[in-house]
């Protein structure tokens, strides 16, 4: 778990470059299969919101460059998936992540820790015989529909009465 801390840098392209050239060379180093992204929310300021899609635009070429999967979670759907409720405080989700994984955040990473509870909720939808991925494959936006049941019932057949 890392921390990309852009305060620093004024121009806002350059930020953007950077955050291209980090998830970059994260996937040069672990070679991931997914990349599992918050879906932006609705916010009171544009701004904020298209500086953001700015932002994950480019951590998504970045990793599509490298052959990666993109996956968008809704932060409800995380915080639904981690902690049972999709409106659930930061404080909260840290929690959860925190003795799920068994480790120690300190509270100035909370935004990481939203970033880990993504994670996992991927992880969990690719584990899932209802999410659709089922373990392999491609999750795609985290939604579950009529084909996963399909595709569960038709892998599962004994269980079905």
């Amino acid at each position: 778990m890392g921390v990309l801390d852009l305060r620093k840098i004024a121009d806002p392209y350059d930020k953007l470059e950077c955050i291209h050239a980090k998830v970059s060379a994260l996937c040069e180093l672990h070679h991931p299969t997914d990349l599992a992204i918050e879906s932006p929310f609705y916010g009171k300021n544009a701004q904020v919101i298209l500086k953001l899609g700015r932002a994950q635009g480019s951590a998504m070429i970045a990793a599509i460059s490298h052959g990666v999967s993109v996956c968008e979670y809704a932060p409800r759907k995380a915080k639904m998936v981690i902690c049972g409720n999709g409106a659930a405080s930061k404080e909260q989700v840290a929690l959860m992540v925190e003795r799920t994984l068994g480790i120690n955040i300190d509270s100035k990473y909370l935004d990481a820790t939203d970033a880990l509870a993504i994670a996992m909720c991927h992880y969990y939808e690719l584990k899932s015989p209802l999410a659709g991925g089922s373990g392999s494959g491609k999750a795609g936006s985290g939604k579950s529909g009529a084909s996963s049941w399909e595709k569960f019932i038709s892998q599962n057949p004994g269980r079905v009465k």
